[in-house]
């Protein structure tokens, strides 16, 4: 008889977890994450651009913060040069100020004209055929 007791105590305690395991709340907060999960997954990917005008995208504003920094670079360097060109009772100075000063123009011309080029005669030459 004890026995029976027991085992329809275990029985009745199985039914109890087995209710309180599937509650509605929990079903319903399941079904609610995974219809957020699999719309957040599965979202379409909409390119605007292809791989090509994106990356010249990205060049050409690298190119630009480059030039910005070069500019600024070039204009206190220069300044430097010019104040010890000036202001140097030394000749080796005023040379070598003299010297900086000319690579410093030469090297932010380059730079300019590297934009120069990008800009106006690369779509000349479009397809590997003269254009113009």
């Amino acid at each position: 008889m004890k026995k029976l007791n027991n085992e329809k105590l275990q029985q009745h305690q199985d039914k109890d977890r087995s209710r309180h395991r599937c509650s509605p709340g929990k079903i319903a907060y399941c079904a609610f994450l995974c219809t957020v999960m699999s719309m957040a997954f599965c979202q379409p990917a909409f390119a605007a651009t292809d791989v090509w005008t994106k990356a010249k995208e990205i060049m050409q504003d690298v190119y630009t913060q480059i030039l910005a920094i070069s500019t600024i670079a070039a204009i206190v360097t220069a300044s430097v040069a010019l104040l010890m060109m000036n202001f140097s009772r030394s000749g080796r100075t005023v040379d070598e100020s003299r010297a900086w000063l000319k690579r410093i123009c030469i090297t932010w011309a380059i730079l300019n004209g590297l934009g120069f080029i990008m800009a106006y005669v690369t779509p000349l030459f479009s397809g590997g055929q003269w254009a113009g």
